[in-house]
């Protein structure tokens, strides 16, 4: 699929993806088909995940048209924006009771414009912006900080060296985009977990003052230990305390007040070791998935070379499974962030259904969220 970048948006042939949660392409009225202008005027009829199309006005809102090529033949309407369980239930319970949609490497982004100067050489893991993932519905960052020209950048690298053909942007710059929307919705929480690299007193801590992030920080103080439940989302919210940072390095929960990530969460490991069928162990620097002491579960689900075909491929697939291969791995307990490449992609409900079923486990005992809300029509299977 030939694609270009347009300001926040990827926009191939016939077909469009990122942009709005729910969003209406403008078309030109010139040379219109007498039914695409109807629908301009009066409305697409709408469309379930899965039907044929051919543009993304083809499709309902909440979804984008994509063909997952090689192995399904056609474009269909497939998932672009995830369910928000605060609105639809509540948001009444701790915050290690929700599960959330979660990207790995967010700031990787195809087309991203080089700010050194110098040709990027290195790999891509996300299609639209910052921005744009937060508005369709992800709520957990994955996030590379690296001591760079002077400032804090965010980068793609090895050895703990950030290079100017690694790098993608000052991390302010995201930082900027978090703060807007935490600013814009003031009912929702995000959380960053940052790969950190960062090793100049205070640097990280600068940049979250400069960013305006600071007045949203929930305090390492009020997490919890040994197990224990997270405060309720609905605090979190009347606090304002509605970013949570998780770094990995130990001393700085110490020296800057930025939570370890491996003092409250479990994670599996990571790149294709994260993906082998029907196994599911800890990451060198967790504790056991089933260590119980940690309240916050976190599964990796991305290979260690990001493409974009077979991101399709597992997220149509393999996906669902290993949610419950880790659920039996982490002692009964479903994952509470979903960290993946290419978050869109899939033939049908891919990263964002898989999502649902965490928070329909974690909720209700559903394998669906839209099964909690009363009036759904969604039946509860379990």
């Amino acid at each position: 699929m030939v694609q270009k970048h347009q300001k926040g948006r990827w926009v191939g042939k016939g077909k469009e993806m990122g942009g709005a949660f729910t969003a209406a392409p403008a078309l030109a009225l010139v040379a219109v088909p007498a039914l695409a202008l109807l629908v301009v005027l009066f409305g697409a009829a709408t469309a379930n995940v899965g039907d044929s199309c051919s543009t993304v006005a083809d499709c309902g809102a909440g979804q984008w048209c994509f063909d997952c090529e090689p192995e399904f033949a056609g474009s269909k309407c497939v998932r672009s924006a995830a369910t928000n369980p605060f609105q639809l239930t509540n948001n009444s319970l701790p915050f290690n009771k929700y599960a959330y949609l979660t990207t790995h490497n967010s700031f990787a982004i195809v087309g991203e414009p080089s700010h050194t100067g110098v040709p990027r050489i290195t790999f891509d893991n996300q299609e639209d912006t910052v921005t744009d993932q937060l508005k369709n519905g992800v709520r957990a960052l994955m996030l590379d900080t690296y001591d760079f020209k002077g400032d804090v950048w965010l980068c793609h690298s090895n050895g703990g060296k950030c290079n100017d053909f690694t790098a993608f942007e000052p991390a302010l710059d995201t930082f900027k985009e978090i703060e807007a929307f935490l600013a814009a919705n003031p009912s929702e929480i995000v959380t960053l977990i940052l790969e950190d690299y960062v090793h100049a007193p205070n640097g990280l801590t600068n940049v979250f003052k400069t960013s305006g992030l600071m007045k949203y920080w929930f305090p390492v103080s009020k997490m919890p230990q040994n197990g224990k439940d997270w405060p309720l989302v609905s605090d979190m919210v009347v606090s304002n305390q509605r970013l949570l940072v998780f770094t990995s390095i130990r001393s700085k929960q110490a020296t800057e007040g930025i939570a370890y990530q491996w003092n409250f969460m479990v994670e599996n490991n990571y790149g294709d070791d994260g993906m082998d069928a029907g196994k599911c162990s800890n990451r060198a620097e967790s504790a056991p998935l089933n260590d119980k002491t940690k309240s916050l579960v976190l599964m990796n689900y991305f290979p260690s070379v990001p493409v974009k075909i077979t991101a399709c491929l597992q997220h149509s697939k393999g996906l669902t499974d290993m949610v419950n291969t880790c659920y039996g791995a982490a002692g009964n307990r479903w994952a509470n962030f979903l960290a993946v490449d290419y978050y869109k992609r899939s033939d049908g409900g891919g990263a964002f259904q898989a999502t649902d079923l965490l928070n329909g486990r974690l909720l209700c005992g559903c394998q669906d969220v839209k099964a909690c809300s009363r009036g759904s029509g969604v039946i509860c299977s379990s």
